[in-house]
């Protein structure tokens, strides 16, 4: 054994601090009923009340014991929750009322009590853990044989089956466990005082439960969990401190679903608990199909295990030993827990038992081998042939080939010698274990060796055989069908076992396919709950909260998908925890729904919903395997998605604070200049009016106007882009004349530059549009304005008008010194800045951006392209509708 090092100290010391904040758990624990665990909870209750402690009963039952409800006098306890039960009224914990008042310390009395349906959780201990998660300090009781892992060895001592438990891994959240316990005379005395049960049940009690033998059982068992409690905390302190510990090393139980396989999951647990270990419970599969009912077994001791706080690993190989090896290798398993065999002769005497096999080939693990008498038995009574008894079908289906074998045969038989006959019964053997499973096909083996024996083989109609050489070819024939059968059938469940993973397989590689192509949350949720409800043969909805914070069906397959409260209740508590709640479940399992968290405690994503035939039972491991695949996949691919959202935001808020500030500076720099030559011209009429020629002043006069004019434009041209970027825009569409809009836009443009030449070209025919002309004609005058003043001086600015097909080009062409071609898709971005285009020292670098704006609008487009030889051609291409039934 090695010290710990300081950091693996270090970590100790951290998580044994954690767990004293986050422990909030104090257990009374009793060997027995009437021990006096209650009554132990409610003294230390009124000891933490005097004490100035904010504690309040949440629910104590006091069974008519009047010392114990003498003690809840003067403790504040909370309204029980009424429930009406097959027309009778009960009353239950309210779990609602001790969340909303929120004590430092709530009592809640039987831990391992089930709720009467319709309440959020099926166990009380389900509602105690809601309480711890909440920040809660919980004080309860519970009796020993209540714990999961005991429940078959409380059946054994006290033939009693205990149906209400409570899963191990609970205790551990304890802080502490108190052991309440009376020797087993005096609790027997309390009994027939009636200080336990009422005097008819008393009795009853005395004769089965009450036993001196079975609680000295339970008292050592009782007293056996607080040591193990004790121990794993000693362990944990030591650590913490520096004391050196022994490596510890896993605990695996191999189960194969027969009917030992619970028993080996308690068993395993507490070997681990013992040892301070990690467990888990493996399951090889070899591809041989399982019938219903160890299919059934293998599910619920997988569930067992995962509440008793272990792992499930379902492992798939031809060779159990192997594979078993081989994982624990890769786990660092330590030992492995196994049930006893079943014996066979031949496997036996072959040492090709798996017991034998891991002994011979891990002899670095140690082995644990689980012998339980039932199961023992039964080998003895009945041998059992690989792959079950058979269904009746299949064994009618034997026989119907072994008898069209013999039909062959017989007509054969002329033709053929007696060992070539063996041929055809050969094949009939391999066609039903193609067909069927291996007892099937050692039966048909049979069949066909006696009758080749009985009818072909001389003497004929007799089981002797005269001649050696026909010895040697019937038993060669029954190893051969044997050998054949054998290596077909597992050939078969390969084949089987191939095609539900390849499904599987498919199933996931459609769906990450599917995602991919998915690059928002509306579209993952959609393809999500298609490939579930595909995969799953079910329907499945997919879940979200709103802009309201309401979890609301966003994706459904069918799209008509409509949940009940139940599955709502139940989906919010499956968001809020992260865990699986609904059908299926321990957890709100009223609900029709089986609902699977899509986030997880720090990421809250939705939930989906999966709602099969209300016929159908709980989905195969491989299944539900299957669906948690798919479900995180989906979580994933949203996470991924929602961090693309927030990245583009960051990208967008970026982008916007440089537009702000080119903003800022195009204000403050372009629009200054006119602003200052117009008070700078007001200024100089103001004082010097009189004294100026009229001449002076009339230019003073025009240069106030134009520039008030230019600041004109620049107002409306930042307004327009505001309203362009809130998509507040309103188009008034109307028929025009393509060549009205032209005219009106030269016209604006010779008042601005009356030297300006323009040439304009259009069709011999009318050219309707169906747009709002005064858009149109701003956009067409901001590319205009744009064009004279990159104009040289004496140069005419061209505008071409032409159809094409169903669209119209109104091309704006200059003599201007041109754009370079790497800039002509930017020209048209806001404030972007280039050596021409309307980013001139008099632009503020928004008219192109407010014209494609507004050709946009339209569904139109607008581009940059080079001129005839020199110069630059802006294009306007606008949809050119039918005209209407008028001007038709």
């Amino acid at each position: 054994m090695s010290e710990p090092t300081r950091e693996a100290r270090a970590d100790a010391l951290l998580d044994s601090m954690q767990e004293e904040r986050t422990r909030r758990l104090k257990i009374f624990l009793g060997a027995a009923p009437g021990v006096g665990k209650t009554f132990a909870m409610l003294s230390a209750a009124r000891e933490l009340k005097r004490q100035g402690i904010d504690v309040v009963v949440g629910l104590v039952e006091t069974h008519g014991r009047q010392e114990t409800a003498a003690l809840l006098d003067g403790l504040e306890q909370l309204p029980r929750r009424a429930v009406n039960y097959k027309g009778r009224d009960f009353t239950e914990f309210d779990l609602d009322a001790a969340l909303a008042r929120r004590p430092d310390i709530i009592l809640v009395d039987e831990l391992a009590h089930t709720n009467l349906p319709g309440g959020r959780h099926e166990r009380r201990w389900q509602d105690i853990a809601e309480l711890l998660e909440a920040g809660i300090e919980v004080y309860t009781a519970l009796n020993v044989q209540h714990l999961e892992s005991l429940n078959d060895q409380v059946r054994r001592i006290t033939n009693v089956t205990v149906r209400e438990t409570v899963p191990d891994a609970f205790l551990d959240r304890a802080r502490d466990i108190v052991l309440v316990d009376l020797p087993p005379r005096e609790l027997i005395q309390r009994l027939k005082q009636g200080k336990v049960y009422v005097p008819e049940t008393a009795t009853a009690a005395l004769d089965a439960f009450f036993s001196p033998t079975n609680l000295v059982a339970l008292r050592e068992l009782a007293v056996d969990t607080v040591a193990g409690h004790v121990d794993s905390d000693l362990r944990e302190h030591m650590l913490a401190r520096g004391g050196a510990m022994p490596v510890r090393r896993r605990v695996l139980a191999a189960i194969d679903g027969h009917s030992q396989s619970e028993y080996l999951v308690r068993i395993a647990r507490r070997i681990a608990e013992r040892r301070g270990a990690p467990w888990s419970v493996a399951f090889v599969d070899t591809g041989v199909a399982l019938e219903k009912s160890r299919s059934e077994r293998l599910d619920a001791a997988m569930r067992l295990a995962r509440r008793l706080g272990g792992d499930t690993v379902i492992l798939r190989g031809h060779a159990i030993a192997d594979e078993l090896i081989a994982h624990a290798d890769r786990e660092g398993i330590g030992q492995i827990i196994l049930g006893r065999t079943r014996e066979r002769p031949l496997a036996r005497m072959l040492g090709r038992s798996l017991t034998q096999l891991l002994l011979r080939r891990g002899a670095h693990l140690e082995l644990t081998i689980i012998a339980t008498p039932a199961e023992r038995a039964k080998s003895r009574l009945r041998l059992r042939m690989p792959g079950g008894t058979g269904r009746r079908g299949e064994y009618i289906y034997a026989t119907l080939a072994t008898l069209v074998a013999f039909g062959l045969s017989f007509i054969a038989d002329r033709y053929l010698s007696v060992a070539n006959l063996s041929l055809i019964f050969l094949t009939a053997v391999l066609v039903v274990a193609v067909r069927t499973r291996m007892a099937v096909a050692v039966y048909t083996a049979l069949l066909c060796f006696i009758g080749y024996n009985f009818f072909f083989a001389p003497p004929r109609y007799t089981l002797m055989i005269a001649n050696f050489d026909d010895v040697l070819a019937v038993s060669l024939f029954l190893v051969a069908a044997l050998v054949a059968s054998r290596l077909a059938t597992k050939l078969a469940t390969q084949v089987e076992s191939l095609r539900m993973a390849h499904a599987q397989a498919r199933a996931l590689l459609a769906l990450g396919q599917r995602l991919s192509t998915s690059t928002d949350a509306e579209g993952i949720r959609r393809v999500g709950a298609a490939a579930l409800a595909h995969a799953m043969r079910c329907e499945v909805a997919v879940l979200a909260r709103d802009a309201s914070q309401v979890l609301r069906v966003v994706a459904s397959s069918p799209r008509d998908f409509d949940l009940t409260s139940q599955d709502l209740g139940a989906a919010e508590w499956s968001e809020k925890h992260a865990e699986q709640a609904g059908r299926f479940t321990d957890t709100l399992n009223a609900a029709p729904c089986w609902v699977l968290p899509l986030g997880s405690d720090e990421n809250h994503l939705g939930v989906a919903a999966l709602r099969f035939p209300s016929g159908q039972g709980e989905p195969a491991t491989d299944e539900r395997s299957l669906a948690l695949t798919m479900v995180q996949d989906i979580g994933q691919a949203l996470q991924r998605a929602r961090l693309a959202e927030e990245l583009e935001g960051a990208r967008v808020q970026g982008e916007t604070e440089r537009l702000r500030n080119a903003l800022l500076s195009s204000v403050s720099h372009d629009l200054r200049s006119p602003l200052a030559s117009m008070i700078g011209s007001a200024g100089t009429l103001s004082s010097y009016g009189d004294q100026l020629p009229p001449n002076e002043r009339q230019e003073l006069l025009e240069a106030i106007l134009g520039e008030g004019q230019r600041l004109d434009r620049y107002i409306q041209n930042l307004l327009d882009m505001t309203r362009l970027g809130h998509g507040t825009l309103k188009l008034n569409r109307d028929w025009t004349d393509a060549a009205e809009i032209v005219a009106a836009a030269t016209t604006r443009l010779r008042k601005l530059f009356p030297d300006l030449k323009v040439d304009i070209e259009l069709p011999p025919q009318t050219l309707l549009l169906f747009v709002h002309p005064a858009l149109i004609e701003q956009a067409l005058f901001n590319i205009l304005e744009n064009a004279a003043r990159f104009s040289p001086p004496g140069q005419a600015v061209r505008v071409v008008v032409r159809p094409r097909g169903e669209q119209i080009q109104i091309d704006v062409i200059d003599r201007g010194p041109g754009i370079p071609e790497d800039e002509r898709a930017r020209i048209f971005d806001m404030f972007y800045s280039v050596s021409r285009g309307d980013r001139a020292p008099q632009g503020t670098g928004l008219g192109l951006a407010i014209c494609r704006g507004m050709i946009g609008a339209h569904g139109g487009s607008v581009e940059a392209l080079p001129g005839d030889g020199i110069g630059t051609t802006i294009r306007i291409t606008l949809p050119l509708p039918a005209p209407p039934s008028n001007h038709a």
